[in-house]
């Protein structure tokens, strides 16, 4: 596959924020006493950094760390003991689990919030709608050309997240392989492998031949998000807050962070705290979707 061109701006490099002290007390600031660090999914490190710098503002004496890198890269954190919570927009792997328990670690999943996978072209484009048998026949590259899904005559350009992303992971067993374990179907040599979704935003929107797939919520007015249907005959929805929640949307996730066990003492309250009416209320403001009941 084809590695993105040096002319494009890396902005998927690894998020750091280390939240500073910002409350006080009559005697003077609060110091930080309590540290958690937090690595993994680039889908979710914005999210993941707007809820630590809201939970600095309630709880100033807790430190949180939010790095990026992708979701293996936050699972082979957690493995490695690097990490306190792992953030994962895929469900971990047999043989990551399988890993963890050879280091005596037993992983623990949180649901913190749910996602749509929206799959998005340039505005100019005509399609409105597209097929998961017809997304995949467009990532793997047997299709080539626009006109064969009713578009028209043109090259297509294929943009896709990098393979230590679990979105492209996500992508590839739900969409490219249609969610048949017995599919051997991989994305096309030909596709551009990108290092995250706002670089696969930048293409889709400068690129009138492109299709790429984002999470909802880096989607930008710059992009066409289109309906999906599980097959030609439809219905087909668009990705949106109602559809993930009521089912309708074919391409649709959980959002995790795991921890090394059951969490207990701040990382319990924290995760606590990520699930509460405060936390979801952040997850809905950056375009993701609460969880169902919030």
């Amino acid at each position: 596959m084809r590695r993105l061109s040096q002319g494009l701006l890396p902005l998927s490099l690894p998020f750091f924020l280390l939240v500073a002290c910002s409350g006080s007390t009559p005697t003077g600031p609060v110091t930080p006493t309590i540290s958690i660090t937090n690595v993994g999914s680039d889908t979710m490190v914005n999210l993941a950094l707007a809820w630590a710098e809201a939970y600095h503002k309630v709880h100033p004496e807790v430190s949180i760390s939010v790095t990026g890198g992708g979701s293996g890269t936050g699972i082979a954190a957690l493995i490695n003991g690097s990490t306190d919570i792992a953030n994962a927009s895929r469900e971990m792997k047999a043989e990551e689990f399988q890993q963890a328990q050879q280091r005596g670690v037993t992983p623990v999943e949180h649901t913190v919030a749910l996602d749509a996978i929206a799959v998005v072209i340039n505005p100019n484009n005509p399609i409105d709608q597209l097929s998961i048998p017809q997304i995949s026949d467009l990532f793997t590259g047997r299709i080539t050309n626009w006109r064969d899904v009713g578009g028209e005559d043109r090259p297509v350009v294929l943009a896709s997240r990098e393979s230590n992303s679990g979105t492209y992971v996500y992508f590839l067993e739900k969409v490219v392989r249609r969610g048949d374990p017995n599919s051997s179907d991989l994305f096309s040599p030909e596709a551009l492998l990108l290092p995250s979704s706002e670089i696969i935003g930048l293409e889709v929107s400068q690129n009138p031949n492109a299709i790429g797939y984002d999470g909802l919520g880096y989607v930008t007015p710059h992009q066409k998000t289109l309906k999906v249907a599980v097959d030609e005959t439809g219905p087909f929805y668009p990705p949106g807050i109602d559809t993930v929640k009521d089912g309708t949307y074919p391409i649709a996730r959980p959002l995790y962070m795991y921890t090394r066990g059951e969490p207990a003492g701040a990382i319990k309250e924290y995760l606590d705290w990520i699930i509460s009416d405060d936390g979801q209320k952040i997850v809905a403001e950056l375009g993701f979707v609460p969880l169902l009941g919030s």
